[in-house]
């Protein structure tokens, strides 16, 4: 049997990881990109503006995690989006659509009791490498 290959994917254009884990991992083709918050990639502060500016900034670092890897947005097929107030369900929405405006991926969203730094959205991301084509359905 072949050894699977695992790549761990670091880039500088988004915030370092907070902890003890990567930005993203590639095992063959499936791409796991770790939370992101709405930090600065050069201040590694939460940006300020709310849940809307920080939700910009989340899938602006989610981009180039998926840009070091070889992806795009329109590579990831499942998200996770975790809120520290389902109220923000909507405004989360409003912003999420700039990023993905079809094909959308599969997701789930939770509120959580707390988010790391005071976050008030993280989002996580399945991706796959290379070109996909879609089926009809």
């Amino acid at each position: 049997m072949s050894a699977i290959i695992r790549k761990i994917i670091n880039t500088t254009k988004a915030p370092a990881a907070i902890g003890p884990y990567s930005q993203a991992v590639m095992v063959d083709r499936t791409l796991y990109v770790s939370g992101q918050l709405g930090m600065d990639p050069t201040s590694g502060l939460l940006v300020d503006g709310g849940v809307q500016a920080q939700a910009k900034q989340a899938l602006i670092n989610m981009g180039e995690i998926l840009k070091a890897a070889g992806c795009g947005y329109d590579n990831v097929v499942k998200t996770t989006v975790l809120l520290a107030d389902m109220n923000d369900f909507t405004n989360v929405n409003d912003v999420y659509k700039q990023f993905f405006s079809t094909h959308f991926p599969a997701r789930a969203a939770y509120q959580v009791a707390a988010l790391p730094r005071g976050g008030l959205v993280e989002i996580e991301a399945v991706a796959v490498s290379g070109p996909i084509t879609d089926a009809s359905s």
